[in-house]
């Protein structure tokens, strides 16, 4: 080899190796995951119109909207394990939402989102609704706590705030309980956040905040609920209450702008399920609770100054459990394994992009019990053959039911078409038995491997049968 092919041949090398240095060592992006409770598809400025969201505007003005978005799962628990673990809700466990002293919780060798990132160096914060176990910790019970899931710090509530949204009475701050704390919760959680971005040092950090609005029971500020005078005082209710979310979301981005963090800082925006309220799910077809669109698909949105992509929307089906591998992706580390959700980094920097697996729910106390995001269409499967009444929270019952459920009937809807799922077309479309069997297999894999959970409540009482739970 002559020197000046050496040379060239070193030169290049050193250059490959130099890029690798500069990828590897590129300032990791600060991560906030903005999560609301019950906030439905049309709740958004942008897509229902009915109330204002100034600040959630601007934020997909300034990022990206996805219009396929979808919640890991139709209610609070299972949805916000499926963020945390990048995992379908059904294989950790969380079947259904967790009542108090219930043993269901997210189990301790799942691997979360905050480890992840803790591991990686990243200060850790969770602020707002926990859901995910009990909280404060009870001896009975021993539930992982959110330090020991992977935040440094926290300051949450076991479930919805009590006995409202104003002047709430159950937080818990790293295990301590807190009485009443005056104010409304998702001020109070937005304050917590800037008082906590205060005393961090200069690390990276997450911060997921989660907002217990607009779950009931609402709570909203006399001045913003006289907006909504032409409504009846219960929407006008929930419809302040949203206002009253996008405020506090508003003071959480002028901070980061004020203290200039904005450019190195990546927002999520999303809720947990879609609304209970049919009007607010924007003709979607039901409400929470069921795994027709109106029940599952949600805002959701982006923003990070890194994004590549001219689309200010962007229509792939994509979803929570897409967070953690999108995460793993964009600060360089390898993801858990047996995950059900795909990096969206294609998506944000304008490349092809193609899903490992279909976006699939399952929830067995309602019907449809599962269904599957296949391309523009969605099919769900039915069992019909369950009649008997069920209770609200998951019991001993519904875990042997799990076991043996079988479907018997289908839907089928091109939601590319079809936005509130009224056309079914299962009986007629050519690729009907290959739909039906791999939804078929996908059933036969979340009856193989459940969870083993012990101790399941018996005997319950307040049982109805499936169709009269969650009616719209």
């Amino acid at each position: 080899m002559d020197r000046i092919t050496f040379f060239i041949f070193f030169t290049s090398l050193l250059s490959l190796q130099c890029d690798h240095l500069a990828t590897k060592d590129a300032k990791k992006p600060n991560i906030i995951i903005l999560l609301a409770d019950d906030m439905g598809y049309g709740d958004f400025e942008k897509i229902g119109g009915a109330t204002e969201t100034p600040n959630l505007n601007r934020l997909a003005d300034e990022g990206v909207f996805f219009s396929n978005f979808y919640a890991a799962g139709p209610n609070c628990s299972p949805s916000r394990a499926g963020l945390m673990t990048g995992k379908s809700p059904a294989k950790v466990g969380m079947f259904s939402y967790r009542p108090p002293n219930h043993p269901l919780h997210l189990p301790d060798e799942e691997v979360t989102l905050a480890e992840l990132l803790k591991n990686e160096g990243y200060q850790t914060a969770h602020i707002g609704k926990w859901h995910l176990g009990e909280l404060a910790q009870n001896s009975k019970l021993n539930h992982p706590q959110p330090y020991e899931q992977g935040f440094d710090y926290s300051l949450g509530t076991e479930n919805n705030a009590q006995p409202s949204h104003l002047n709430p009475n159950n937080f818990v701050r790293n295990g301590k309980t807190l009485g009443v704390v005056k104010g409304y919760s998702c001020q109070i959680v937005a304050k917590e956040c800037m008082d906590w971005l205060n005393q961090k040092n200069n690390d990276p950090f997450f911060l997921f905040v989660a907002f217990h609005e607009p779950h009931a029971k609402v709570a909203s500020p006399p001045e913003m609920v006289g907006k909504y005078a032409d409504q009846s005082q219960k929407d006008a209710e929930y419809l302040a209450n949203i206002d009253h979310l996008d405020m506090a979301i508003g003071r959480i981005l002028d901070y980061l702008e004020e203290n200039d963090l904005m450019d190195n800082t990546l927002i999520i925006f999303s809720s947990d399920n879609g609304s209970y309220r049919l009007a607010s799910n924007a003709g979607l077809r039901a409400v929470k609770s069921y795994l027709y669109d109106g029940g599952i698909r949600v805002p959701g949105i982006v923003k990070w100054p890194k994004i590549k992509t001219n689309k200010k929307v962007i229509h792939s089906p994509t979803g929570l459990v897409d967070v953690v591998p999108t995460l793993c992706d964009i600060i360089g580390i390898d993801p858990p394994n047996g995950l059900d959700g795909t990096s969206l980094l294609p998506l944000l920097e304008g490349r092809p992009f193609q899903r490992q697996q279909p976006l699939y729910w399952f929830f067995y106390r309602t019907q449809p019990e599962i269904a599957m995001r296949i391309g523009d269409h969605m099919i769900l499967g039915f069992d019909r053959n369950d009649t008997l009444p069920r209770p609200h929270q998951f019991s001993q019952d519904d875990y042997s039911y799990i076991k043996n459920i079988r479907l018997q009937d289908y839907e089928l809807y091109d939601l590319s078409q079809d936005f509130s799922e009224k056309n079914n077309i299962f009986k007629t479309h050519p690729k009907k038995d290959s739909l039906k069997i791999i939804l078929d297999h996908q059933l036969k894999e979340i009856r193989d491997n459940r969870y083993p959970w012990r101790n399941l409540p018996l005997n319950l009482e307040k049982r109805r049968i499936k169709t009269d739970w969650v009616k719209y």
